[in-house]
C-alpha cells in the first residue's frame, strides 16, 4: 500500500530525510518514532504529495505520488499534526468542506458527515463553531476530516499529541478500526507505549535515517539484556568516557556535565563497581534510574535522546 524507496529531501545544505526506505501493508499500522526535528513529518509531507523529495520514490496503492499525483491523492487521507480547521465554520461545514475536496455531494455527504462526527463523539455539537471546541474536540474533529473519503491509506502525524486522556483512548480506538477495517496506516509519535500498543511494525528514524526496523518482538531482540541506566549528577564528560573505556561489557549511550547514560548487562548487579570507577573519575552522582530491556531503551541507545525531547 505504501512503498518508500531511498526517500530524500534537502532544503539547502539540511538534509531533512536521508534515503528512507520502508514498505506498509493494508489493515496495517507502521509506527514512524524519532525524536523532534528526525524527519517524520518531512516523510509524511512527501508521502502526502505536499512536498516533493530531492530524491527517491514514494509510491501509493501503486502510483507514484509526483508523477501521478491525483491517483495517489484520491486513495489518500492526512491528518496532520497542525489542525486543518477554520475556526469560525462548525464541525459539519468543516466536514462537508474537505469531503467536497475528494468530490463527495448531497446525500452521501450528508450521510458521511453525521456517520463520522457520531463515531468521534461530535454528533451532538454538530453546528457550533471550532472556536469553541476544546483542545481534544479539535483533534477528534481533525481526524474525522481525514477520514471522512474513506481513504485506503491513512496518514497520521501525532494525532494524540497534547489532548486529555479521554479524547486519547478514543483516537487510539478510532486508528485500531481503521486498520480492522483494511485501512494502511502510518502512525508517527512521541508516545512510547501508543508505538508498543498500536503498532504491527516499527520504524526508527534519527537524524533523517531509518536506523531500525521490524515487529514490537524483533526491535525488543536488537536490545539484548542490557539495562539502560541513567545517571544524574555532575560529571566532566571527557573523563567520565576515559574511566569506563575499560569496564567490560558496557556501551557509554550519553554523557555530559548533568547526565550520564550507560547500556550495561545485570546493571543492579554492577553499581557499586560502576559508582568507584565514576568517583575515581571525579563524578559526583545525585540520582540514579535503571530501565530494564524495551523499546524505549533501544530507541535510546540508538539515538541518545530520549522519545519526548
Amino acid at each position: 500500500m505504501i512503498e518508500v524507496e531511498g526517500l530524500r529531501k534537502e532544503y539547502g545544505d539540511l538534509v531533512a530525510v536521508d534515503g528512507v526506505s520502508f514498505t506498509a501493508e493494508a489493515g496495517a499500522i507502521y509506527g514512524l518514532l524519532g525524536p523532534n526535528g528526525a524527519g517524520k513529518s518531512t516523510t509524511i509531507g512527501c508521502l502526502s504529495g505536499l512536498l516533493e523529495p530531492t530524491a527517491g520514490s514514494v509510491r501509493v496503492l501503486g502510483r507514484d505520488v509526483v508523477g501521478e499525483a491525483l491517483a495517489a491523492r484520491e486513495s489518500l487521507g492526512v491528518v496532520p499534526q497542525e489542525l486543518a480547521l477554520y475556526e469560525d465554520l462548525s464541525a459539519s461545514e468543516n466536514l462537508a468542506y474537505w469531503g467536497g475536496a475528494y468530490r463527495m455531494r448531497g446525500g452521501e455527504l450528508r450521510a458521511r458527515v453525521a456517520q463520522v462526527l457520531e463515531e468521534v463523539g461530535l454528533a451532538d455539537r454538530a453546528k457550533e463553531p471550532v472556536k469553541r471546541f476544546s483542545g481534544g474536540m479539535k483533534r477528534r474533529l481533525n481526524f474525522a476530516c481525514g477520514v471522512l473519503h474513506r481513504p485506503q491509506v491513512l496518514l497520521l502525524d501525532e494525532p494524540t499529541v497534547g489532548i486529555d486522556p479521554q479524547s486519547r483512548v478514543r483516537l487510539i480506538e478510532l486508528v485500531r478500526e481503521q486498520a480492522a477495517g483494511g485501512t494502511c496506516v502510518l502512525y508517527t509519535t512521541h508516545y512510547m507505549e501508543e508505538a508498543e500498543s498500536l503498532c504491527d511494525r516499527l520504524g526508527i528514524i534519527d537524524g533523517g535515517k531509518l536506523i531500525a526496523e521490524g515487529t514490537l518482538a524483533e526491535l525488543r531482540g536488537k536490545v539484548g539484556e542490557r539495562d539502560l541506566l541513567r545517571l544524574a549528577g555532575v560529571f566532566d564528560p571527557e573523563r567520565v568516557r576515559a574511566a569506563l573505556e575499560g569496564v567490560e561489557d558496557l556501551d557509554v549511550v550519553q554523557a555530559d556535565a548533568e547526565l550520564v547514560m550507560l547500556a550495561v548487562p545485570g546493571a543492579s548487579k554492577r553499581l557499586p563497581s560502576l559508582f568507584a570507577v565514576l568517583t575515581e573519575a571525579g563524578a559526583d552522582v545525585r540520582e540514579t534510574t535503571m530501565t530494564q530491556p524495551s523499546l524505549e531503551s533501544l530507541f535510546i541507545e540508538l539515538t541518545g535522546k530520549e522519545l519526548r525531547e
